[in-house]
Parts: C-alpha cells; structure tokens; sequence
C-alpha cells in the first residue's frame, strides 16, 4: 500500500481497495484493473517501464504468498519462545509437546528420539508412577498413559487414584481396585507398563490372562500357583512391541540394530554425512518421517529420514518423483543416492535415485506425516 502511494500517486482509498485485491486475485481475479494504473503512476513518478513492469510482478508474487506484518511477529515470538525452551527447558519442553498430540510436523518418535540426544532422559509408561499425561521427573521425562493406544483416559485416571491410595501388590490387585477390564490390561501389558508388577511382556500377558473377570467372590483369598519360566522377548521383538503399543520406543533405534546390514550396502549415517563436503556424493538410507510437496515448490517432494544418529532431508526434483513414484510414497525405509549440498549448517541431500528397503524393518509400522 506505501508503495503504491509513494510511487504510484494512489490515495490512500485506492491503495486500501489494492490490498484487498491482492488478498483474493488468485481466487478471483481482479489485479488487472490496477495494473495500468500502478504502471502509469509509477512511470509519471520517472521510474522506468521496465522497472515498474518489475515492481508490479513482484506485487503479484507477494499477494501469493505475503502476509501481515503482525502476523509474522506472532510467528516469530512463538519461534524464539519455542526455541529457548527446548534450549533451556527440553525437558518440559518435551513433556508438553507429547501432550499435545495430535500436532504439528514431528511424531512423537521423532521428538523423543531428538530430545534423548540432546541430553533428555526419557522413561517409560509405568503403573506405579504415569499419570494420564507425561510427567517430569528429576529433569527426566515420565511417559503418560496417553501415549499408549487404546487405553482410555478414564481408566487410567482409575489406575492413578487407586495407587495414590497405597502400592499395588500384583495384577491382580491393580485390575480390581481400578476396575480394568480384560482389554485395559492387554494394552497395559503390550505397552510394557506393567513391567514393575510381573518382568518382560511375555510374563505380563501371561498375568493378565489369569486375572478373573466379573464378581470377585474369592477376592483376598489366597491364591497359589507355579509361575511358568517364559524366556524374554529379544531386542528385536520388544522394538516391534514397542512401535506397536505406543509408536515408539526407548530401545536402540531400529537402524542401530540394522546398521552392520546397512553398512554393508554403503549407506551412511546421518552423523557421518555432516562431516562430508558439500557436492560429495553419497548413499544414505532411514525410515520416512515425513514427505511435504508444497503448492509453491513446482511439485518437489521434500522427505526427511531418520537413523539412529539423526535426520536426512532430502530434496527429490520433480523428474525424479515421476521416475520413483512407487519408491517415494511407498518406502518406510528408504535408500537415497545423491549428491550433497550445504550452505553453513544446514545440509540437503539432493537424491538422484530412490531405493526401498523396506522389507529390512519387517512388520515394524513406523508412522510418516505427509504434507501436500
């Protein structure tokens, strides 16, 4: 609006009615009318057509994608109250972030994985201390009750108050006083919860296939059997309960137990692309986060991976993503081959072939948010 005044004799009524134009012309048209005028306007101003031709595409590129400056100070007190909290708070950080899920671009994976390698500790979902939403503890983070699928927030609320009365002595103790039924103990029992009470997953569903369901007309009376021994669950099957039960785990990261495999294919590490220079061409390979195609990218598709050491984003030109399509939208893990590039800190992959591995993670389901 100051420039079409200063520079294009508008009013400040004509310059208003511009605005407004531009807030719409995508959607309806309607900035031919003051082109003329603002070319005229500028040109009686003595500047020259070919410039005014240039100052009014640049009008045209702003009211794609310009907004108010209010708006964008908003914007930025939120990013640099963000940033010092997880500079100076990451644990809070953390813990309120999970809470708020469904949001935003990362996971909870994602943000767990990222907080516990600046420092966080992170603890799992456990009966004898989670409330309903992650807690802190000691600059550690607690994981709530929300955090595992298909538990109810009342149930979990049950399971709070019942324990703040007294410890609970067994599964079967902690079933009755919070009133669970059969399916809030199997999801207990698959998230790991209630480890403290009976050892690995194996032992507690074991446990709660033994809790008694309806009237407990023998409730208190003793009750002797012989425990089965049941081996652990290996590395690889906790992972996979892991994702399954809560969509994430504090295990080593899945790559970290692919990693001789992936080595053996060339692929790099996150950590280990930092320290290439930029137009080296490299290999590297991490389950998708997220895939973004933003309507002002001229159908790029931006993707970032993530190992056990960090994220990889990568940036697929538009020929590429006709070539690889079935690669792109479809791989969990994905392999890119491509070239490097950095300016200061900040690293892309520009990838030139696409590859999926993902029958290497099995049945593990890793969640990826995509954006159009």
């Amino acid at each position: 609006m100051q420039l079409a005044v200063v520079a294009a004799g508008f009013t400040p009524g004509e310059a208003d009615q511009l605005r407004r134009a531009m807030a719409a012309w995508k959607r309806k048209g309607g900035l031919e009318p003051f082109q003329k005028k603002l070319v005229d306007g500028m040109r009686r101003s003595g500047i020259p057509a070919e410039l005014a031709d240039r100052i009014y595409r640049q009008i045209l590129g702003f009211g794609e994608y310009g907004f108010p400056e209010s708006h964008s100070v908003s914007f930025a007190l939120l990013a640099y109250v963000s940033a010092w909290l997880k500079r100076h708070e990451p644990a809070a950080f953390l813990a309120a972030l999970l809470n708020s899920q469904p949001m935003g671009f990362y996971t909870p994976s994602q943000l767990v994985q990222d907080a516990r390698r600046h420092g966080v500790e992170v603890r799992p979902v456990d009966v004898t201390a989670s409330e309903w939403e992650c807690t802190l503890e000691r600059e550690a983070v607690r994981l709530g009750f929300l955090m595992i699928r298909g538990f109810p927030e009342a149930a979990a609320k049950r399971v709070a108050e019942a324990r703040r009365e007294r410890t609970f002595a067994s599964v079967d103790d902690l079933a009755h006083r919070a009133a669970l039924d059969r399916h809030d103990l199997k999801c207990l029992a698959a998230s790991g919860a209630l480890a403290p009470l009976v050892g690995n997953r194996r032992e507690a569903h074991w446990s709660v296939a033994g809790v008694a369901a309806g009237a407990h007309i023998l409730a208190g009376a003793p009750v002797i059997e012989d425990r089965p021994r049941l081996a652990p669950p290996t590395e690889g099957e906790t992972l996979l309960a892991d994702y399954a039960s809560t969509g994430l785990t504090l295990g080593r990261h899945p790559l970290a137990l692919l990693r001789p495999r992936l080595k053996r294919m060339r692929f790099a590490t996150a950590e280990e692309l930092k320290r290439l220079p930029s137009g080296a061409r490299t290999r590297a390979a991490g389950i998708v986060t997220g895939r973004q195609r933003p309507g002002t990218a001229s159908g790029t598709v931006f993707v970032t991976l993530e190992d056990e050491t960090g994220t990889v984003n990568v940036i697929v030109w538009p020929h590429l993503v006709e070539a690889q399509r079935r690669e792109l939208l479809g791989s969990q893990l994905m392999g890119v081959e491509g070239t490097l590039e950095r300016e200061g800190e900040v690293m892309h992959l520009v990838a030139k072939r696409l590859s999926d591995h993902s029958d290497l993670i099995g049945s593990l389901k890793v969640e990826s948010r995509d954006f159009h």
